[in-house]
């Protein structure tokens, strides 16, 4: 059985020859695997016979974005973001935080409609996609579109970066009128730029990865309400395009998002992506049981603990424990919570990968 048909039948919530498996590797520690083995994210990949293959998506051709003395930039929603080194015991991590919000003061629908940065979908080169989706699928792979934070079909995540975090939470139950503008312009751009990235795909991409970060680690960032109110109906058309297409859709977020999981789910939500195991309300044999018939999952594996502060026992004991919670009857995708970050040794790292051997055979 190749990934595809692996793959294939777990989202179907049938069982396979073994649990699919996904690896997501942050920048920094892919710099420790290259310092340390002299290896690649590209030989794992092989190494440990990865199903879930990323394709590059369209690149950015629009208008030059503006850099800054200290290392910062723009990105493509006008916010002025700035780098950030994080040194942690096992290596080192390096971010780009937003440093400015351009619609922070904005009190109006009227500046919010005038703002002079919103993104165009032809400011991005699409040509390429068909074929990066080809080479995967010749591989026997499964070809999925993520993109990064800033393109990967989100809504809160870009309002935030363009209003601030505290304000955009305050729009949507004092100024609503402001908020659906602002998440009325990030769906049109989104809606836009997937549609060109379904096309140029002619028919070969198998999974769009929607993200967003819908929860804290104690509970949703927005209420039911709230979400149903503001971002259902993104959130829908998103998946609803993509079904049109004949991708499945998986959707990131981290966090606690218990009480949102079946609103994605009406939503067209087929995987739940993620499943931090720390976080509260998100036991991975909880969702498996009241959410296992309708949905498919993948990740569920602890960055935050096991991973980086664990044995090597202790990360085998972890993957048999997530298999035993979520592959029976198909619908898990084993893999990490999140990026495998600079702080977790090469040595567990194998150890989670190897185990993904051990422990995930149905039969």
């Amino acid at each position: 059985m190749d990934s595809r048909e692996r793959t294939f039948l777990t989202l179907d919530l049938e069982e396979p020859d073994r649990v699919p498996r996904d690896m997501w590797l942050s920048s920094g520690f892919e710099r420790k695997l290259s310092a340390e083995r002299g290896e690649t994210k590209a030989t794992w990949l092989d190494t440990y016979d990865i199903d879930l293959r990323y394709i590059d998506g369209p690149a950015f051709i629009g208008p030059p974005l503006a850099t800054y003395a200290d290392g910062g930039d723009e990105d493509i929603w006008g916010v002025r973001r700035r780098p950030v080194h994080v040194a942690t015991e096992g290596g080192a991590e390096d971010y780009h935080e937003v440093a400015a919000s351009p619609l922070a003061t904005a009190t109006t629908v009227d500046e919010i409609q005038a703002y002079d940065h919103w993104p165009s979908a032809d400011w991005f080169d699409y040509s390429p996609i068909e074929a990066q989706c080809q080479a995967i699928r010749d591989s026997g792979r499964v070809a999925v579109f993520m993109g990064d934070r800033l393109n990967r079909l989100a809504q809160l995540k870009p309002a935030m970066y363009l209003r601030g975090l505290e304000q955009i939470f305050m729009d949507m139950v004092e100024s609503p009128e402001i908020a659906h503008a602002i998440f009325g312009r990030i769906q049109s751009f989104y809606l836009e730029y997937a549609q060109r990235i379904f096309d140029a795909a002619a028919g070969k991409l198998d999974i769009v990865l929607t993200g967003d970060d819908f929860g804290s680690q104690n509970g949703p960032l927005v209420s039911p309400t709230m979400w149903t109110e503001y971002l259902q109906q993104g959130f829908g058309a998103y998946a609803g395009l993509a079904r049109s297409y004949g991708c499945c859709v998986m959707h990131h977020t981290c966090g606690s998002v218990r009480p949102l999981i079946p609103l994605m789910i009406d939503s067209g939500l087929d995987v739940l992506q993620s499943l931090q195991p720390e976080a509260a309300d998100m036991s991975p044999a909880e969702l498996k049981t009241d959410f296992g018939d309708r949905l498919a999952f993948h990740g569920g594996i602890s960055i935050q603990q096991t991973l980086p502060f664990g044995t090597p026992e202790d990360v085998r004991n972890e993957v048999r424990q997530r298999i035993a919670d979520l592959a029976s009857g198909g619908g898990y995708i084993i893999s990490t919570s999140h990026n495998i970050q600079a702080d977790t040794s090469i040595e567990n790292a194998t150890a989670l990968l190897r185990a993904y051997d051990e422990f995930g055979n149905y039969r």
